[in-house]
């Protein structure tokens, strides 16, 4: 059976259809098969065991940056960072000052704000990996910037604004910079490291999918299949636009910074704690973001691989 190759013809399959997978398990049989296994290298592998394994991809990535080149990493992680954040919380301000905190067609400004602002590091250095070289992957750890509630608190003005602790942003930079000086300090570490850059990708994927409910994006409704597409293509399109115009390697990898963070789902919750006048809208919001989060972990690799195909054209006149 030809299984790998029918993946690889999926838009980003390597990503999504494990991501898919793990969604489906934990939808129908998540309170059936992992409390049995709780514990063990089942629930470790297919269930709590994404960040584990993507510190590791990141980490192998890392070694097959070339010292000469690591100012770029840098310089894209910043890039892209600006971009889904400052989307996000222009696009925020807007709806807030327009239509208030209830926003428009059923989605809330926290909703909006919570989508738009957040991306799915695990997604974007997939699709990286996939698609671009080490530098796109390595900006995964200035991206991871965005991950909580604190852009939103900006965007919406929320009283006690939170701060993101120095040992976090350190913690994401770490692997990659171990990996990139032990890369160069050893070919032999890179060679052995560098497989690790792509068969790693739906080890961390399908426990990714598996923190995901597909009822949720049922609750949502329409509103929340609108903020997914919208996330994707607004944030999506605008970090492409912005690779294509600094002239980019590979600016499709712009793309992949149109998804929804996992962990945004939380977003409502935390900033209505610090904001009790948007507990009204918490819960819907989060339902919502919920839904964004699934869309956009499907839509954007379709869209990533098109704009793929659109650049290698142009590339092969």
């Amino acid at each position: 059976m030809k299984i790998l190759q029918s993946v690889k013809k999926i838009p980003g399959g390597l990503m999504v259809v494990p991501l898919l997978l793990g969604a489906i398990i934990n939808t129908f049989f998540g309170n059936s098969v992992w409390p049995v296994f709780d514990g063990t290298f089942t629930t470790y592998l297919w269930k709590s065991g994404a960040m584990p394994i993507l510190a590791v991809f990141i980490f192998c990535n890392a070694t097959t940056i070339d010292f000469k080149r690591a100012g770029v990493t840098v310089y894209k992680g910043v890039v892209i960072t600006c971009v889904k954040v400052l989307l996000g919380i222009i696009i925020g301000i807007i709806c807030g000052k327009l239509f208030g905190e209830k926003g428009f067609l059923g989605l809330s400004t926290l909703a909006i704000v919570g989508a738009l602002a957040n991306s799915n590091g695990g997604l974007y250095a997939a699709l990286a990996g996939e698609y671009g070289d080490a530098t796109d992957v390595g900006a995964v750890s200035i991206l991871s910037i965005n991950d909580g509630p604190f852009f939103t608190m900006v965007a919406l003005g929320a009283a006690g604004v939170a701060k993101i602790p120095l040992s976090v942003l350190i913690g994401c930079i770490v692997p990659v910079i171990v990996g990139c000086i032990l890369g160069n300090l050893d070919e032999d570490i890179r060679k052995f490291c560098e497989p690790g850059a792509t068969m790693l990708i739906p080890f961390f994927a399908f426990p990714l999918g598996a923190g995901l409910n597909i009822i949720n994006l049922i609750k949502a409704g329409g509103p929340g299949i609108i903020l997914g597409v919208s996330c994707t293509l607004i944030t999506g399109l605008g970090g492409y636009l912005v690779y294509k115009l600094l002239k980019m390697d590979h600016p499709e990898v712009g793309a992949a910074i149109g998804t929804t963070a996992g962990n945004a789902a939380a977003t409502p919750a935390a900033v209505a704690a610090v904001d009790a006048t948007l507990l009204a809208v918490s819960e819907a919001a989060t339902a919502q973001i919920t839904a964004a989060i699934i869309v956009t972990a499907v839509f954007c690799p379709i869209l990533v691989t098109y704009l793929h195909k659109v650049e290698e054209k142009k590339r092969a006149k």
